[in-house]
């Protein structure tokens, strides 16, 4: 094969569809290439003309317009076009024009139609829309892990262990060793709301040390004095992540499974440890047996260790960013453990909030602290302050030793502006609700990620409740989220006509947080306070703003599809760089992506552009002005 011909097919062999073709197949498509060459802002594909090849970019850049001129695309090297064309009536329905100049490889349509109905592979790449192809990445990933396809009624073995409600301590622990089990159910015989026996609490092997042999009860205790009855339960037909991500969030360690509200068994963390090899469950109780900091701190490398053997499992990114954030609210709440045992119990209730991400479910390993703190509105600032001032202090350090860095915002309780009573958040919320200025909104719009971590988590609700009714009839106010949320661009130039980050670290680089996920974030999160939602992880608010009608189903997938990949390639990322010894980071440089990943963030980042512009259409943002 000449020498010119060798490199046609060395190229096209690094890109889809090309790259699957065997090798007889490939050779007698590069023996077909015509190749031309295009001046930039010159056109290649006028709307109706008729059309015989299908292009394939060698080098250079081309937009692709539809009929009325208005821009579709932006394609680059490695990229295809024509194909829709060839496959309806052979004439050309989106124009192209060279953004500069360009260097197409111009395959034959009688070969390209050859292709089509004999390769499976290359037919299916060719004739899917863009979004469809990304769905089809994304689902084909879902679908790889068995945390999120396996129910967790797959994880009940054997029948249900209880025991009622008058029992004593000494039969519970009986009960348990003949058994072979670490937990009960405990059941009233008599119920005001049935005949039928209902599950009352549940009772575990740690809470026979804690309390009762650690606190030196008889055995003739009755289990409805030591049993824990605000029950965290889980439903049969719900995926292992799912409970999985509660054991997270609420530190235990037993989960009771109901089918049609009935108690069926109880899964228990050696249960989840089987599917759940990424070991962020190990993490979690790790952190409760340290006793101080520098304790904790020796925890880095296992936070990193987690999140590696996470994304080289295959878990996706509301997994991995569950985990992540469960870690996180441990970290946190061990650490104002710890600082209660050296200051003393506080003075009066509070509750430490977390922000952003880790109020979202969906923190990475690159991250840093967002925390408020609502103090019961007893609160005497003269009393009181000095003890929640070095409370904030000890947590806020305390993170910063663990890896999370603090706010350059200075969004923390160590700020005395984000230290104060329930009555001063109400009037924070308030304000900004009933009188919103863009200016304001755009440095408070992280509050709206909010959740109770620790501590009296009524507070917590309390702020929600009031942002929920009064966030859905105030427009003003989702209209200046609205424009505070388009602030911040997709590249849809990608490579092309892309500006890189210029901040000399980062320089000619893309931040996949700063131009993607978090303006993601900031338009559903617009979404959800228009609905009323109540949820605060993204994919959970997708989900209702979808069933309250305020986007259409297909928009829903879109925003999911999108945000997944993003963060996905972002995940990425931050793993290699792990792996290498590096300090991870959101800035990926062009060329250490794939093929696969630029031409399926391209499909995210239109996918995020589209949903701008149809937020901007839908609450005016420059109404707030």
């Amino acid at each position: 094969m000449q020498v010119e011909l060798m490199e046609i097919r060395e190229h096209l062999r690094r890109f889809a569809p090309f790259q699957a073709l065997p090798d007889s197949v490939l050779d007698r498509v590069v023996s077909a290439v015509e190749v031309a060459y295009f001046k930039s802002d010159t056109e290649i594909l006028t709307f109706g003309a008729d059309i015989h090849d299908l292009y394939f970019i060698r080098s250079g850049a081309v937009e692709i317009y539809r009929r009325n001129g208005e821009l579709y695309n932006r394609l680059s090297e490695g990229d295809i076009f024509g194909q829709l064309a060839l496959m309806m009536n052979k004439r050309v329905r989106f124009p192209a024009k060279a953004m500069e100049d360009t260097l197409l490889y111009c395959i034959p349509d009688t070969l390209f139609t050859e292709l089509f109905e004999t390769d499976e592979q290359f037919a299916d790449f060719v004739e899917v829309e863009d979004r469809s192809r990304l769905r089809q990445a994304v689902s084909e990933h879902k679908e790889s892990n068995e945390l999120l396809t396996s129910q967790v009624k797959k994880l009940i073995n054997r029948e249900l262990v209880t025991l009622p409600d008058t029992a004593s301590v000494r039969e519970a622990a009986e009960r348990m060793t003949s058994e072979r089990v670490s937990s009960l159910v405990i059941m009233a015989e008599q119920h005001e709301r049935t005949t039928e026996p209902v599950m009352v609490g549940i009772i575990t092997d740690r809470d026979l040390r804690k309390r009762v042999m650690a606190q030196g009860l008889s055995f003739d205790t009755p289990v409805a004095e030591i049993m824990s009855t605000d029950l965290i339960t889980v439903r049969a037909d719900q995926y292992v992540f799912d409970a999985m991500l509660a054991m997270l969030r609420f530190n235990v360690h037993h989960l009771p499974v109901l089918d049609h509200r009935r108690s069926i068994g109880v899964v228990g963390i050696s249960d989840i440890v089987q599917y759940e090899s990424q070991n962020s469950l190990f993490v979690v109780r790790s952190i409760f047996h340290r006793q101080s900091v520098a304790e904790l701190q020796e925890l880095t490398k296992d936070v990193q260790g987690s999140f590696v053997r996470m994304v080289n499992e295959d878990a996706n990114s509301r997994m991995i960013g569950s985990a992540m954030a469960g870690i996180g609210r441990t970290f946190t709440q061990r650490l104002l453990t710890l600082a209660e045992a050296e200051l003393g119990p506080p003075p009066v209730p509070y509750c430490l909030l977390a922000l952003g991400s880790m109020a979202r479910d969906e923190q990475l390993i690159v991250t840093d602290q967002d925390n408020a703190l609502i103090l019961h509105d007893d609160f005497d600032p003269k009393q009181h302050d000095d003890y929640f001032k070095r409370l904030a202090a000890f947590v806020s350090d305390g993170l910063a030793a663990c890896g999370y860095s603090y706010c350059t915002g200075g969004i923390m309780g160590t700020n005395p502006k984000w230290r104060q009573p329930l009555s001063v958040w109400q009037q924070y919320f308030t304000h900004w609700i009933e009188r919103p200025n863009v200016e304001s909104l755009l440095h408070s719009s992280i509050f709206f990620d909010v959740d109770g971590v620790a501590g009296d988590t009524n507070l917590a609700a309390s702020l929600k409740d009031l942002i929920t009714t009064k966030a859905p009839q105030n427009p003003r106010f989702l209209a200046a989220m609205a424009h505070n949320a388009l602030g911040r661009t997709p590249p849809l130039g990608f490579f092309k006509d892309f500006v890189m980050e210029k901040d000399g670290k980062h320089n000619d680089s893309i931040n996949l947080k700063r131009r993607g996920t978090a303006p993601l974030a900031d338009l559903i999160r617009v979404h959800a306070l228009a609905s009323g939602s109540r949820a605060q992880n993204s994919f959970q608010r997708i989900e209702d703003i979808v069933a309250g009608g305020w986007v259409t189903p297909r928009i829903g997938a879109d925003l999911r599809d999108a945000m997944e990949f993003i963060s996905r390639v972002r995940i990425r990322h931050q793993k290699l760089m792990l792996e290498q010894g590096e300090e991870p980071d959101n800035n990926v440089q062009p060329e250490n992506l794939s093929p696969f990943e630029r031409r399926n963030l391209k499909d995210a980042f239109q996918i995020l552009s589209n949903a701008q512009k149809f937020l901007k259409f839908r609450y005016h943002p420059n109404r707030a002005r």
